[in-house]
């Protein structure tokens, strides 16, 4: 079922992107500085990338530095600062505790008045070996979540993701399906799968479903050498790249017209085509006389 078109009037959105290391003082002042910077601009809205406020590799240390939701002062300081710029204001993740074992990568959406519209606990953990040499076990730090999550919005819904989820297109579909009309795409993206495939998933998830992409990033060199992409997104929802956040910190932000996402969906009707399809059958294939 195709989600209903949008009524909002256009309005400005932005992507913050950080450098964002083992010390949560020194990423919550970055970010702020660049959300402040953001919506003298104009933004209506902005966003920040995944693990704004903790890039920490070692699992224990990342533990400890993790606090509850209720305690965390990147929390208390983006709702304080989202009433006081009177903006819409996503925390693209936070790493939050969850349990004495595991934390959570949390998306956490602000409205004007500091008010926590939205959470969302990324569900697809990135367990992978990069050719790089990096390793990768988010679910041994991170329990994953279990639900998708729309927010309304003033000029329209936005369907919340979290990185590594870009790589699992039927999410996006089911936001879309769900009424979704930007979808929002926090991440740290290696950069060695960032060069190969950051630029092509996001303009296909932003094509497929008709949807404004919203996609703030980590950039550069982190702690332990762990580098990502930077070039923080903002698609269209035919597939044009708005803005391009490059390889250093900082933002960028482009105005958003919600009547194009009625305009593309009307030219490709596709949320509206799914069909019943069996699964392939579980035998071994019938070959021609002869082979």
């Amino acid at each position: 079922m195709s989600a209903p078109a949008p009524a909002g009037a256009p309005f400005k959105a932005a992507c913050v992107q950080l450098t964002s290391g083992p010390h949560p003082e020194a990423n919550l002042a970055a970010a702020v500085e660049h959300i402040r910077a953001a919506a003298a601009a104009g933004a209506d809205l902005v966003m920040t990338p995944e693990t704004t406020n903790l890039m920490e590799p070692r699992r224990r240390p990342m533990l400890e530095k993790a606090m509850p939701e209720a305690a965390d002062p990147a929390v208390a300081a983006f709702a304080a600062l989202a009433g006081e710029l009177g903006v819409w204001l996503l925390a693209g993740s936070l790493v939050l505790r969850g349990d004495e074992e595991r934390a959570v990568n949390r998306s956490l959406l602000f409205d004007p008045t500091g008010r926590v519209a939205a959470r969302y606990d990324k569900i697809h953990m990135f367990d992978v070996d990069i050719p790089d040499g990096q390793t990768y076990r988010e679910s041994a730090a991170y329990r994953p979540g279990d639900r998708a999550v729309v927010a309304d919005l003033p000029w329209g819904r936005l369907g919340l993701s979290v990185c590594y989820d870009l790589r699992f297109a039927y999410l996006y579909r089911l936001l879309a399906q769900a009424g979704a009309h930007f979808l929002s795409v926090p991440a740290a993206f290696t950069e060695y799968t960032g060069r190969a495939h950051w630029h092509v998933l996001l303009r296909a998830r932003a094509i497929e479903t008709g949807c404004f992409v919203f996609a703030p990033a980590q950039c550069g060199v982190h702690a332990r050498e762990r580098r990502t992409h930077g070039h923080s997104l903002i698609v269209a929802p035919w597939g044009e790249v708005l803005a391009d956040g490059g390889e250093a910190p900082g933002f960028v932000a482009a105005e958003i017209d919600p009547a194009l996402v009625a305009k593309a969906r009307v030219m490709v009707p596709a949320l509206t085509h799914d069909r019943a399809v069996a699964p392939p059958e579980d035998e071994p294939l019938v070959r021609a006389a002869g082979e």
